[in-house]
């Protein structure tokens, strides 16, 4: 089971458009800061801003070479906050299903209808 305050910081990275649409393109492989900064209307301090962030989340890792600095995707604490979600997905998915069954009882009964429509 994952801390909660792991799972928080890591919600608290991925409530920003910005970090999500980074993490995206993290997905294809590692970057620099100006190849992240690129498809966005902002600076880099702060596209170097939302990197700290997402690096203090463990979702990406930051590395140095020579003058580059590039960013890698770290899958775990997603895998992770995934896992958490997925526990919430089946709760749902069940309670369509049973949805699902009450409603079409309710269509092919006509006396349930009735008592359904009170």
């Amino acid at each position: 089971m994952v801390a909660p305050d792991r799972l928080s910081t890591v919600f608290g990275a991925l409530a920003d458009p910005t970090r999500r649409a980074i993490i995206a393109r993290l997905a294809d492989g590692e970057a620099t800061v100006t190849e992240l900064a690129e498809p966005f209307p902002i600076s880099l301090p702060a596209i170097s801003r939302h990197l700290k962030v997402l690096e203090k989340a463990g979702l990406i890792s930051r590395s140095r070479s020579g003058q580059w600095r590039s960013s890698t995707l770290e899958p775990a604490p997603l895998r992770e906050a995934t896992e958490w979600m997925e526990r919430y997905r089946v709760f749902w998915e069940a309670s369509f299903d049973r949805l699902d069954a009450h409603l079409r009882r309710v269509q092919q009964d006509p006396d349930a209808r009735k008592g359904a429509s009170l």
